[in-house]
């Protein structure tokens, strides 16, 4: 995700309670954020849910939340891969 600028401070102190509540979610299986090196803007963010009804609840949840407004200016650019079981 890209955070504007002027909106980067704001987003660095909520960020922790954000990775917690998502952390907290029934299906979370992995949440993690990294902030770029070389773009103190950009953070790279990996999840992973049991299936796609939990990432769906997710999304929801996020929408919804203060941490939904909170980042409403922000890009995100993602890739999402639904992994088959064998």
């Amino acid at each position: 995700m890209k955070v504007p600028l002027e909106e980067l401070e704001t987003i660095e102190e909520q960020l922790n309670e954000h990775i917690q509540n998502t952390r907290n979610e029934v299906g979370c299986i992995e949440f993690r954020v990294e902030q770029s090196s070389k773009n103190k803007c950009i953070f790279n963010v990996f999840e992973m849910f049991v299936d796609k009804d939990a990432f769906v609840l997710h999304q929801d949840r996020v929408k919804t939340s203060s941490w939904g407004s909170l980042t409403e200016n922000v890009k995100r650019v993602y890739k999402v891969e639904e992994l088959g079981t064998n």
